[in-house]
């Protein structure tokens, strides 16, 4: 056993501490860099709000019919309504956009503080389960920037209950749909991760997973039909066909986990 292996209990609260204020700095640098890129962080986060937008114009150039015509799309303007909204909400988007850019960072760290006390089989356990989680999240950020925010932006900010109500869209509220939607969809793609702990500590099988297969298909269609508003089947089937998928894998990975 290495002496990493014997050390005492203050001894691993000193490593914690440590571990933290990596963390801590690190995550300060991320968010003072993304304070300094302003124009290109929200240009990034405006972009979808925007009739230039690459999903609305390949919707121009693809449109089926069973897609609602995006030529609504960037004529509602965002508004500030408060004397420092703008510098508050630039200093929030920092702080998330810091937080997103040490979080790989912050899995190093917490994998470097507790491998030692994992098997070797545990370990790669460990690396496999950072390496997808990271992958599902992406994926699911990217389909909500492309798609499902896109598509609910376009909608509801040119929805009106009568004619003489005229819409009007703060940046505080396009911010926060913007990050509501696309953290709910990434983490919704980490369902494969959540389903395999979950196997992982007796929680759930695949017997229970697929008895509760309708169940869950339901469930995951009301979803869908609720964080994309639109009257078109083709975008509930964007959202809602990925999800599905998901749960077949999480399916298979919760059975594999039986044979390992």
């Amino acid at each position: 056993m290495s002496n990493k292996d014997q050390l005492t209990f203050w001894e691993h609260l000193d490593e914690l501490r440590d571990c933290i204020i990596k963390i801590c700095i690190v995550f300060v640098v991320c968010s003072i860099v993304a304070f300094f890129f302003k124009e290109e962080i929200f240009a990034f986060i405006l972009a979808p709000g925007g009739e230039n937008f690459i999903t609305y114009e390949l919707i121009s150039d693809f449109n089926t019919g069973f897609i609602s015509s995006a030529n609504n799309s960037g004529k509602v303007k965002l508004i500030n309504t408060g004397l420092a909204s703008q510098f508050v909400i630039h200093i929030k988007t920092a702080l998330q956009v810091g937080f997103l850019l040490s979080f790989p960072f912050l899995l190093y760290q917490l994998f470097k503080f507790v491998a030692p006390a994992l098997h070797k089989k545990e370990k790669r356990y460990a690396i496999s389960v950072c390496i997808c989680s990271t992958l599902l999240f992406s994926i699911g950020f990217t389909l909500a920037y492309f798609i499902i925010f896109p598509f609910t932006y376009q909608f509801l900010s040119t929805y009106q209950v009568s004619g003489n109500v005229e819409n009007l869209i703060s940046l505080q509220s396009y911010i926060d749909n913007f990050i509501a939607i696309s953290l709910f969809c990434s983490i919704a793609f980490e369902m494969p991760i959540f389903a395999w702990v979950l196997a992982k500590l007796g929680v759930i099988n695949a017997k229970m997973m697929k008895e509760y297969r309708r169940h869950s298909i339901i469930a995951i269609l009301l979803i869908a039909a609720i964080i994309t508003p639109t009257s078109d089947i083709f975008t509930l089937a964007l959202v809602s066909l990925p999800l599905i998928l998901l749960y077949e894998i999480s399916i298979v990975i919760v059975q594999l986990r039986r044979v390992q």
